[in-house]
């Protein structure tokens, strides 16, 4: 008996077992150690992402946060030192308010309101309190979530008594404002009496610490909700320094719209504004996709899925790097060579221990085995044979990639800085979409390229000058060769175009030509006209360039050669799958699902789920066999507006008897039983659950459809 239960009790040991997250990243065939490297190294990168992103997020939020900040001081102190003037007591009866405009990108807004409610009650006040408007339909709500989150204490509402969601064991105060007021004075008078001669207490925080109400989503609340609250908080401005801070998503002119006059005029608003989604997209952009430090890299057609359902869907940064981290893990458990894409060292220590089904995988990549094809033939022998040999120059052409990418970037940045003030911006306006363009293709080959170094043959010398002084910034921090050469050859000729300031305009315009035109002047025939007109354009064919023309276009040939040299597509260079993703429609099929279209798709083809063979048909069919909402489904897109229910259900049981394998010239063939009836009523239930279909006043015995436009 003693050994049964023994083995029950290690049977359900081994049953709990659960299942690391690492061992995802191991395949059945796979060697284990490698698949716990990548994802390590995943890891790594992943809290790398996220370490960056928060810095950013503070750094770009802080100028905002810190005005927001002296505004509530500032107030802090007006409430506190209040003077018998009519211009203090006019604003003494106002609630100051900071009308915070976020922009669109709603998903973004919590880490900002969270970064505030930290600072403020770190360094102002312990009283602040955010509200959503989905937690605040009506009065008593949004009165019952600002006391209990204040107090900490419970909040009966007398008409609702029912639990509010929140636990909180403590007694339970009645909601109103006039509660909170004696609360405000008991605390503060606590606080007072610890420190009496002091202005602030140990925290750090004022004597009469404000409140502060922040509403997160301001368009969202119910305007009546929001204007009788703020003319409840206005009777009450002499006893409790309130502050509002409001949430606006879209525009300033929303507190118009959704506050009358009389109680706008209450409100005493100053207006902050943040730095716009697609600034902070840039700056994301920049510190984690283009630079050479961050070894996973995403090809264009990767990028550009990212950068689509951000214009497109939600403005949102925070969903975009969420984005950028799904891509992460999908290359880093999909692809088994990622292990060599982490740091240097790393990545030559990874190099050295790849196992002979590593090196097979290296020989399959495409990259290699056109960098295979450009070898002499004993070297080909090497590559294909010796597994020794292909780890040694996996190490060399690693290095090689990693010397691309510091040698891309900076000309990539420079490229963007000469073109991206040029008319209509044929390169484009974002260093995005540069990037993109040289990601898919040769972008000196493109028309846009083109043109873009025809408007530069035209810029002034001081233009040109300037443009040539910000690509000299670019590369100083350079550290490769090439970068080191060419930063001293840009330096050139800026010291060149500086000398030409010394020169005299004639010898700067050129020499002065006799023009042909003067002839113009004199009475003459159509034959004489058409010949000085055919000198006129061959003397402007043949017109000597000045220095300063001359140097222009050396210098335009330089920059052209440095693009030519350095902006390749990554896809040439070796080994480029290691540390780029490519696959864009896996991602976009996570990032943009279609709920509707893959419910068209399992109700129209349930084959595509199932995979029972049974249910194989050809387009535009279904099979009997198939599940009863399939059919159901599939008898519907055949109707109208209108669908009668005693004709949808004769159909029905008509291909449920098929099913079945009944005589089609039986009596009870297609006739509706009771089981059918009720298979039929679910079938439709859940259709009109899905949102296919819905009941109508109409007719009592139909249903309207409300989908158009199968799969």
């Amino acid at each position: 008996m003693g050994t049964t239960s023994d083995r029950s009790l290690n049977n359900s040991k081994k049953r709990k077992r659960t299942v690391g997250i690492d061992e995802y990243f191991v395949d059945g065939n796979d060697d284990c150690g490698n698949g716990r490297e990548r994802f390590n190294i995943c890891q790594k990168l992943w809290e790398k992402i996220k370490m960056d992103t928060e810095i950013l997020q503070d750094e770009l939020n802080e100028k905002i946060l810190e005005s927001l900040l002296d505004f509530i001081k500032k107030c802090t102190l007006s409430f506190q030192s209040r003077t018998d003037d009519w211009a203090s007591r006019m604003r003494a009866s106002e609630i100051p308010t900071a009308a915070l405009v976020l922009g669109v990108n709603v998903p973004d807004h919590d880490m900002t309101f969270q970064s505030l409610s930290d600072l403020l009650k770190n360094s102002v006040t312990p009283f602040s309190v955010s509200v959503q408007a989905k937690e605040c339909t009506a009065l008593k709500n949004l009165m019952q979530r600002v006391l209990e989150r204040l107090m900490g204490v419970g909040v009966s509402v007398e008409e609702d008594e029912e639990d509010s969601g929140i636990h909180l064991p403590q007694k339970r105060v009645s909601c109103s404002i006039s509660v909170l007021c004696q609360w405000y004075k008991t605390v503060t008078k606590k606080h007072a009496m610890k420190s009496p001669d002091k202005t602030c207490s140990e925290n750090g925080f004022l004597q009469s610490p404000p409140i502060v109400v922040i509403f997160k989503d301001f368009e969202a609340f119910n305007p009546r909700v929001l204007q009788d609250f703020i003319l409840i908080c206005n009777r009450y401005i002499h006893e409790l320094p309130l502050i509002f801070v409001f949430g606006i998503a879209t525009s300033p002119s929303t507190v118009q719209h959704i506050l009358p006059h009389s109680v706008s005029s209450l409100l005493c608003i100053e207006l902050f504004q943040s730095l716009s989604c697609t600034q902070h997209l840039a700056t994301v952009i920049d510190k984690l996709i283009l630079t050479s430090q961050f070894p996973f890299k995403l090809t264009g057609k990767v990028l550009q899925v990212l950068v689509s359902i951000f214009l497109y869907h939600d403005f949102s940064v925070r969903n975009f790097v969420k984005g950028l981290q799904l891509a992460l893990l999908e290359h880093f458990h999909s692809q088994p060579l990622s292990v060599l894409c982490c740091k240097k060292q790393e990545a030559r220590h990874n190099a050295q221990k790849l196992s002979h089904k590593d090196v097979e995988m290296v020989r399959q990549l495409p990259s290699f085995m056109r960098y295979v094809e450009t070898q002499e033939p004993q070297e080909q022998v090497q590559l294909l044979t010796s597994d020794d040999h292909v780890k040694e120059v996996c190490q060399m052409l690693l290095k090689g990639l990693r010397k691309y990418h510091k040698n891309y970037y900076p000309i990539l940045r420079c490229l963007h800085s000469l073109t991206a003030s040029l008319p209509k911006y044929p390169l484009g306006k974002q260093i995005r979409e540069l990037h993109i363009s040289c990601l898919e293709k040769n972008v000196w080959e493109t028309n846009e390229y083109e043109s873009a170094m025809q408007l530069l043959r035209l810029l002034a010398k001081d233009e040109l000058v300037a443009a040539l002084r910000k690509c000299a910034d670019i590369l100083k921090p350079g550290k490769t060769k090439k970068m080191k050469s060419a930063l001293q050859q840009l330096e050139d000729y800026i010291i060149r175009f500086e000398q030409l300031d010394g020169m005299s305009i004639e010898t700067l315009s050129g020499e002065e030509i006799t023009s042909p035109g003067k002839d113009l002047q004199k009475k003459t025939d159509l034959f004489q006209l058409q010949k000085t007109l055919l000198e006129m354009k061959g003397s402007r064919r043949t017109k000597k360039m000045s220095p300063f023309e001359i140097l222009r276009n050396e210098t335009l040939d330089f920059i052209d050669g440095l693009v030519r040299s350095h902006l390749t597509p990554p896809e040439l260079q070796p080994l480029n799958e290691v540390c780029y993703y490519s696959s864009s429609g896996v991602l976009r099929r996570h990032l943009n699902a279609t709920p509707r279209t893959s419910i068209q798709t399992a109700l129209s083809h349930p084959f595509y789920f199932l995979q029972n063979e049974n249910l194989k048909t050809d387009a535009g069919t279904v099979s009997s066999a198939a599940p009863d909402i399939c059919i159901v489904y599939k008898l519907h897109l055949e109707c109208g507006r209108l669908i009668n229910l005693y004709d949808w259900l004769e159909a029905y049981a008509t291909v449920v008897s098929a099913a079945e394998g009944k005589d089609p010239d039986a009596e009870d063939y297609g006739k509706v039983d009771e089981l059918k009836h009720a298979r039929f009523i679910q079938s439709v239930s859940e259709l009109e659950f899905l949102g296919f279909v819905k009941s109508t006043k109409q007719k009592t015995d139909h249903v309207a459809r409300l989908t158009w436009g199968g799969c």
